[in-house]
């Protein structure tokens, strides 16, 4: 249990420096639209995460440890739907109500069809 627990530790610090690094260049080059890198790392994530868990499937074999890692931990550190969630408020306060209905708009029907798209590409795989 303490390997899976350490796995998930280092996946998810590694998911989370990704994360403050994406952030940090699109505020850097796009500070009006900051919420780009959140919706980009979900999107992301959710395709990864439909993929693995895919791939997964196929390959039991694979150590719980790496699994876990990767899946709970850097995926879980890499998206970010509570920081998702405080944008979608911030822009809603601030009457961008458009953005803010296309940004929910994008991140929910874009993540369920990017772990659509990542679970389908590993079937494919079989």
């Amino acid at each position: 249990m303490i390997r899976v627990a350490l796995a998930v530790a280092v996946g998810g610090a590694t998911g989370c420096v990704l994360r403050f690094l994406a952030a940090s260049w699109v505020v850097a080059h796009w500070p009006r639209h900051y919420y780009l890198a959140t919706l980009t790392v979900n999107m992301l994530g959710c395709l990864l995460i439909g993929l693995l868990s895919g791939l997964f499937l196929l390959r039991t074999d694979l150590p719980l440890e790496l699994r876990t890692g990767l899946t709970v931990g850097l995926l879980g550190g890499l998206t970010t739907f509570s920081s998702f969630s405080l944008e979608l408020l911030n822009m809603l306060e601030h009457g961008r109500i458009a953005e803010a209905a296309g940004y929910l708009l994008c991140s929910v029907v874009g993540g369920l069809l990017a772990a659509w798209l990542g679970l389908t590409l590993a079937r494919l795989c079989q």
